[in-house]
């Protein structure tokens, strides 16, 4: 923080904090099931007239962000190391408190026999977990492959793959073992996880960061009426998903969990 503004980063600062007061911010969030609840708030309250919003995967939502394309971002946490300056501008985040049914490494093999893990391109956060957990928790050190043509099939017994999101409905009875990086997160440091948290590359304004976080409030609250809007599942339980698997608030021991995470990427 600046005391003045003699600065030239400190004025560009303060042109950009009286910009955002007079036009809209822009936003970018993620296009999964899990921030549904956060985008039935911004849609069904105010703050949609005061922004531009679009929807993208994780790793452009962090790019965008990084890139100052936008100026909040529903970015994968891992992000935040490619960028100079950055704040936590909500109350929320997509977490978990064990499972998250959504975020695996899927294999043929026990994780203690796999040779070759593929990552998911879509993700950082979760590629990066599996990185930690493979280094601290498992003590293994298996071939990454970052650019397999189809990273999500394995080439044999010994391959396993990173998969998130909405891709990984209705999977987990389809592989012999299936690890929930969530969990296995918290077995290995006892805390929950936060996968994406509501990140700004600027100073925001207080008043709008108050509106923002009363809106994805109205979307968790009314996750009900949400429920009528999603077309049904067969092979997942949506409801326990969205009121169970994903805890949506960042609580300090969320807080506390991201900042060793970055730590342990940090090291890797």
């Amino acid at each position: 923080m600046c005391d003045s503004f003699s600065t030239g980063g400190c004025r560009e600062g303060f042109v950009n904090y009286i910009l955002l007061r007079v036009n809209k911010i822009k936003i970018s969030a993620v296009s999964y099931t899990n921030s549904k609840p956060f985008l039935y708030g911004i849609e069904h309250t105010d703050i949609i007239n005061k922004i531009d919003l679009s929807l993208d995967i994780p790793a452009d939502c962090a790019r965008k962000l990084i890139d100052n394309e936008v100026d909040i971002g529903l970015i994968p946490v891992a992000a935040t190391l490619n960028m100079p300056d950055w704040h936590i501008v909500s109350d929320y985040c997509i977490g978990a408190t064990g499972a998250v049914n959504s975020v695996f490494i899927f294999s043929n093999s026990p994780i203690q026999q796999i040779e070759t893990l593929q990552l998911d391109p879509q993700s950082r956060s979760s590629n990066n977990l599996a990185l930690v957990l493979l280094k601290n928790y498992w003590r293994l050190k298996p071939q990454l492959i970052i650019d397999a043509v189809d990273y999500s099939t394995s080439a044999d017994s010994k391959t396993a793959f990173v998969q998130i999101g909405d891709r990984t409905f209705g999977k987990k009875d389809k592989y012999s073992f299936v690890y929930d990086l969530a969990e296995e997160w918290q077995k290995f440091t006892g805390l929950p996880f936060a996968f994406a948290a509501w990140i700004a590359n600027k100073p925001i304004p207080p008043e709008f960061i108050t509106e923002f976080n009363a809106s994805l409030k109205y979307g968790l609250d009314n996750r009900a009426s949400l429920f009528a809007q999603l077309p049904p599942r067969n092979d997942f339980d949506l409801q326990d998903y969205l009121m169970n698997k994903i805890d949506f608030a960042l609580t300090e021991e969320k807080k506390q969990a991201l900042f060793m995470f970055l730590e342990y990427i940090k090291a890797l």
